[in-house]
């Protein structure tokens, strides 16, 4: 696609393709963790109370799961993760998040990969 179309999304910021450019995401710093963390692996275990939308994600030393559960679902809102609770991760130990709760994981989405590139680039700017 060229520049101009509505969606092109790579063509340098010319400023005519209808906000596909220079599209700026802020991120809190626990959502800047978990990115850069989903970059170094490819999943993360995630895990939530049946009939509840809200993550919980235990392996963050740095934050509470509070913080950590509320970033994942903040980053599945910026369409920079995907949660699947269909999808748990296999070899891992669950126990610590109970038998109760759905069991699944995280992985970064296309755009996800793009905000990681760009962290590592430019770091978060704390």
């Amino acid at each position: 696609m060229g520049c101009g179309t509505s969606d092109c999304g790579s063509c340098g910021g010319c400023g005519s393709c209808g906000g596909g450019c220079r599209r700026e995401i802020v991120l809190t710093p626990p959502e800047a963790a978990l990115l850069l963390r989903l970059g170094e692996v490819a999943f993360l275990p995630a895990a939530r109370r049946k009939g509840s939308e809200t993550p919980i994600y235990l392996e963050e030393a740095d934050y509470s799961p509070e913080e950590c559960g509320e970033a994942l679902a903040w980053l599945q809102l910026k369409g920079l993760v995907s949660l699947d609770y269909d999808l748990p991760l296999v070899n891992f130990d669950y126990a610590a998040y109970g038998e109760d709760l759905l069991h699944g994981s995280a992985a970064l989405t296309a755009a996800g990969q793009e905000a990681v590139e760009v962290l590592e680039l430019q770091g978060t700017g704390e």
